[in-house]
């Protein structure tokens, strides 16, 4: 986890509260115990309280430094319950049912600055955990589309930024039309700057290099191009490029004009569809000994992560400071 350690790094002060609305589960317990003794971050865990309780004896020392927010005994839910009912214009029982689920109570924790970020699907699944993050927190300025990216930690590979790539959307969107793939790139521009500090070179994947190929697929993408620079003209942007011409400086001056700034030295991949996401970064994660950080969540207004079923106390506390690193730019912290 050498680049999440470098990332835990950025962290100057354990300030940030992360709400996890799965807390009743030992790995989110577990996870808020070293994100205590780590001083990452402020862990709130949602759940019944004498359930935690029995569960925190069996697999940490203490729930020092833990909150657990008990949802049907707080004043919370009944408040939540009537701020929702006038925003969305629905009976308050109705609203109350909503918020009555645990990913739902704790984005809209988030909403209303009682807690800075959250950290969930570990048995939720992630379109829920999307779902309620649209609903309750929204979406930053000028994206409509929520995404996912994974961090790739490649040995042997090396770029401006050592031996990392981000690879989008490789989790949530099976097949995205040109505008969608316009804000996932520029979603990956903006998480690349806030959590890495990277200065983002964007590039869009194809089987085609700059008209190499002609088939509809690869309209899409330079449609996608059209439409990502023209929303962000100040983003290092280009495509349609192959994975080769993309990373590796020698291919991108045979196979295009050599005036791109992104060619041969991109550090963010945006892929097509989700079938060559998925596959793309399974393959490098196998056959290079890749380490996959993610899937990330992106595009929302405030920070959110969507965690596997299978996520380890290591992958929960990955995401915890990449959530924190997002909120540190917020003046609720």
């Amino acid at each position: 986890m050498d680049a999440l350690l470098g990332m835990k790094k950025k962290i100057p002060r354990a300030s940030a509260r992360v709400v996890f609305p799965e807390g009743e589960n030992d790995r989110i317990i577990l996870a808020a115990s070293r994100i205590v003794q780590e001083e990452i971050a402020k862990p709130i865990l949602l759940g019944r309280a004498d359930t935690i309780r029995k569960l925190a004896v069996e697999v940490v020392p203490s729930l020092e430094g833990i909150s657990i927010v008990d949802m049907f005994s707080s004043s919370k839910l009944d408040e939540y319950a009537l701020q929702y009912s006038k925003d969305r214009d629905l009976p308050i029982g109705a609203a109350r049912l909503i918020l009555s689920k645990p990913v739902y109570f704790g984005a809209m924790m988030v909403k209303t600055g009682d807690a800075d970020a959250m950290v969930g699907g570990i048995s939720t699944p992630t379109e829920e955990v999307v779902m309620a993050s649209e609903l309750f927190i929204g979406m930053q300025e000028k994206i409509s589309t929520p995404s996912a990216f994974f961090l790739m930690e490649i040995p042997e590979f090396k770029c401006e930024e050592g031996n990392l790539l981000i690879f989008a959307d490789a989790a949530l969107n099976p097949n995205p039309t040109p505008e969608q793939l316009a804000d996932i790139a520029i979603s990956s521009a903006r998480s690349a700057r806030k959590l890495l500090g990277w200065e983002p070179r964007v590039a869009f994947l194809s089987f085609s290099t700059k008209g190499s190929a002609m088939h509809p697929d690869v309209d899409k993408v330079v449609e996608a191009v059209r439409i990502a620079r023209e929303h962000e003209p100040n983003v290092l942007i280009d495509g349609e490029l192959q994975a080769d011409a993309a990373i590796i400086p020698e291919v991108a001056r045979k196979k295009t004009d050599g005036t791109s700034s992104v060619a041969g030295r991109a550090n963010i991949l945006i892929f097509p569809d989700l079938d060559a996401g998925n596959i793309g970064y399974k393959l490098v994660q196998r056959l290079a000994n890749g380490a996959a950080y993610g899937p990330f969540l992106q595009g929302f207004a405030r920070p959110v992560s969507d965690l596997s079923r299978g996520a380890t106390v290591g992958d929960i506390i990955g995401a915890t400071i990449l959530v924190v690193i997002e909120a540190q730019g917020h003046e609720s912290i």
